[in-house]
């Protein structure tokens, strides 16, 4: 007898849209909107990361790769490796300029996720 195995699809989400669930402190959240969140707080647990986050928050022009690296202490292709997450994550972007790209941070995205896990918010 042959059974043929279908592979379990994992659920695609769409992190790079703004969070769009209620706060935590709302109630009980759905599987969908947690899993949501927790993706984008992920992609903010390192703290690599976290700082790449507070430069480029810092930052009136937008940050390069080549600027970051030196400024943490990493290679430029692990900088783009974690500015990737982040812009998977829908935290930052990042626009081609020749061989640099520029990153800014995508702030209202991060406003909706901060009102998310905000308890007095809304």
């Amino acid at each position: 007898m042959y059974v043929e195995l279908v592979p379990k699809a994992l659920p695609v989400l769409d992190v790079s849209a703004a969070v769009c669930c209620s706060p935590i402190a709302a109630g009980a959240m759905s599987e969908a909107d947690a899993l949501q969140i927790a993706l984008r707080l992920k992609a903010l647990a390192d703290p690599v990361r976290v700082r790449l986050m507070s430069m480029v928050l810092a930052s009136t022009d937008g940050c390069c790769t080549c600027d970051l690296a030196p400024a943490v202490g990493v290679t430029e292709a692990t900088v783009s490796h974690h500015l990737k997450k982040l812009s998977e994550a829908g935290l930052v972007e990042g626009t081609r300029d020749g061989m640099n790209v520029f990153y800014r941070p995508l702030r209202d995205n991060l406003g909706a996720l901060c009102r998310t896990i905000d308890p007095t918010c809304c």
